[in-house]
């Protein structure tokens, strides 16, 4: 068998139950194929790894978010990232991401089911005063009851 074949089949049987589809909250958004328990690990958030000063900002793309890391570095999606940077933002969310030993993974908070969209609060914070037109271009449409009406942390 040839070596890429078998590393495609490990890929299949160790990819999360996922799949990136239209979102009704922003775009693309990420689903559960089959039932994830609470407190599951679901994936991991991959990419390239640079620092603030090399990450990307393109204020044409207000939706492209580079993850902070307590190291100082930054996971840029873009470069080498999977499924879990198409994760939407929700103030009431399924999901959340922790950091451990400098890597970021999305565990379940609840029970979710299969076709469910799976969200986490960005809990976005900015190096700059939070103005209404800040909190605009950072709006958030998860439609939650409790929706604070912005990704940014207040």
């Amino acid at each position: 068998m040839p070596l890429s074949l078998v590393t495609s089949q490990r890929s299949a049987q160790l990819s999360p139950p996922l799949e990136v589809r239209r979102s009704g909250v922003h775009g693309r958004g990420v689903y559960a194929t089959q039932f994830i328990p609470e407190g599951t690990r679901i994936i991991e958030y991959t990419g390239q790894r640079v620092s603030w000063e090399d990450a990307p900002n393109d204020e044409s793309n207000p939706h492209t978010f580079n993850f902070g890391l307590e190291s100082g570095e930054v996971i840029n999606p873009e470069i080498g990232g999977n499924e879990a940077r198409w994760i939407n933002h929700c103030c009431d969310p399924n999901c959340e991401a922790i950091e451990e030993d400098d890597r970021i993974f999305i565990y379940a908070l609840r029970d979710i089911e299969p076709g469910q969209e799976l969200f986490y609060d960005y809990a976005m914070e900015i190096d700059e005063p939070i103005t209404k037109k800040l909190e605009n271009e950072f709006k958030c449409h998860c439609g939650a009851a409790r929706c604070r009406g912005t990704m940014l942390s207040l």
